[in-house]
């Protein structure tokens, strides 16, 4: 019965996290229920003491799915591939997936964490040249490893859990103002994935709580 039941995805509209948990149910066609986290308001209700039974480390997202509550998007990711039929967003060829793997991580591990809400409030007033030189660093990096894997999409020409971390890290980029015209491949994957409907309904700007003036 557990599996029946529609995924409940505790998240917030622009967290990079939570958005790479929607764009997988969108590929997959998982339908799911979203419960706001609001990250600012209230002090932060990822805060309360409700919110850290779901996720101990009180960040989103927070999944309950098949009687069990996953923590980090990429666990959930790679759950809902393995349970769950539809495209695969990891390759069956070893090294394709390693490849995969090592995109996301980099992402997921190297760059997302160095700019997310908690950090740039413990940094205070540097924080825009904080995230810029943080994303800058690893967009460096991302960039020669994109130039050798990718062909449509990051690893080959199939979607997987690399385009997934992608888009969102641009996305952040994008509102940092980093300058993306030294990251040719990253620019060029990026616009190709947007063009993607399961990219587009779970964008920020199309969320149940994203605010009237963020609105597409």
């Amino acid at each position: 019965m557990a599996a029946q039941t529609k995924p409940v995805l505790h998240g917030y509209f622009r967290s990079s996290c939570s958005w790479r948990v929607r764009i997988a149910f969108a590929l997959k066609g998982i339908e799911f229920e979203q419960v706001p986290v609001n990250l600012i308001k209230d002090g932060g209700q990822q805060l309360t003491e409700q919110y850290k039974a779901l996720n101990p480390m009180q960040q989103v997202p927070a999944v309950e799915i098949d009687g069990i509550t996953l923590s980090q998007s990429l666990a959930v990711i790679q759950y809902i591939d393995e349970t769950r039929p539809g495209p695969r967003l990891l390759p069956g060829d070893p090294k394709a997936r390693a490849q995969v793997r090592m995109i996301s991580d980099l992402i997921a591990s190297g760059v997302q964490p160095l700019q997310n809400l908690y950090v740039l409030q413990k940094i205070g007033a540097e924080k825009l040249q904080w995230a810029q030189h943080f994303i800058d660093r690893g967009f460096q990096a991302l960039e020669p490893i994109l130039k050798q894997t990718s062909g449509k999409y990051c690893v080959g020409d199939e979607i997987s859990m690399a385009d997934i971390c992608l888009v969102p890290q641009v996305y952040n980029a994008e509102r940092f103002k980093v300058d993306l015209r030294q990251y040719p491949t990253i620019k060029r994957l990026n616009k190709t994935l947007l063009e993607i409907e399961a990219f587009k309904v779970s964008h920020p700007s199309q969320q149940p709580d994203t605010p009237a003036d963020l609105r597409a």
